[in-house]
Order: C-alpha cells, then sequence, then structure tokens
C-alpha cells in the first residue's frame, strides 16, 4: 500500500469506536497513513472515549464526528467499519477499496457510572488496538 494511504473508520455515531480507533491508528502508524473516521449517524466524540484515549496518551479530543457522505466521493484506499450496523448501511463506494470489518462492542454498553462502564471502554481500546495491530502488520509496518 503506497505511503499516506487513506483509511477511513465507519460506525454508526462517529463517537466512540471509529474514533478510538482513528487516534489509534494516527499514533502507531507515526503519519504512515491518512487516517479519517465518519458515521452513517454522526454524533459528537464522546468525552469518555477522549478519557479512555488521555490514559495511554493519545489525544483525540480535536477529532470531529463526520458524515460518511463527507468521504464517498474523496478517495478511499481502506474503508474498515467497526460495528456491524455501519456495515450493513454503508454505501456504495468505487471500485478499488479495500474493506475490512471488524465487530467491535460499543463501548457504552453498561450504565454510566458502574463498574463495569469505564473497564468496557479500556477492554474496547485494548481490542481496537490489537485490530490496529494487525491492520499494521499486514502492510509490514511493525
Amino acid at each position: 500500500m503506497k505511503k499516506n494511504a487513506k483509511v477511513l473508520f465507519l460506525c454508526t455515531e462517529n463517537s466512540c469506536r471509529s474514533q478510538m480507533a482513528e487516534g489509534l491508528l494516527k499514533y502507531k502508524s507515526k503519519g504512515e497513513f491518512d487516517v479519517s473516521s465518519a458515521g452513517s449517524h454522526p454524533n459528537r466524540v464522546h468525552p469518555d472515549a477522549i478519557k479512555i484515549m488521555e490514559e495511554i496518551n493519545i489525544d483525540i479530543s480535536k477529532q470531529t464526528s463526520n458524515h460518511i457522505n463527507e468521504f464517498i466521493k474523496s478517495h478511499i484506499d481502506v474503508l474498515i467499519t467497526v460495528c456491524d450496523n455501519a456495515n450493513r448501511s454503508c454505501p456504495a463506494l468505487p471500485a478499488g477499496v479495500r474493506r475490512l470489518h471488524w465487530n467491535i462492542e460499543d463501548p457504552s454498553l453498561y450504565p454510566r457510572g458502574s463498574t463495569l462502564y469505564m473497564k468496557n471502554f479500556r477492554k474496547i481500546r485494548t481490542e481496537l488496538a490489537g485490530y490496529v495491530d494487525i491492520f499494521l502488520k499486514s502492510f509490514g509496518k511493525t
């Protein structure tokens, strides 16, 4: 894959999973990829996603929640859906776009304030980091 290939992470709200994945790939690839994220029904970047990434010194606070339509006509090399809903509702993309699907659980699955809430965010962050490592390894980037 070419240097600075465009990678787009897609989930429903573009608030947690895709934002965390975007931050992880930007950090781990050290600029080797042009990384963005989007949603089919974008919301704001979740404050707890920002907080959980700060724990590992990755700042996603300046990332924005975007709609997939902003990226449809732009050149994308790789599209990675991070939830089944986004995978099902993803619009048609131009030929040649490599599609990957990582079915990641919603990190905000548990009620806010429960002991499992932030633990689940950390679990999802770790799972996403593992997928990002596999992705980078597949391109000889580790």
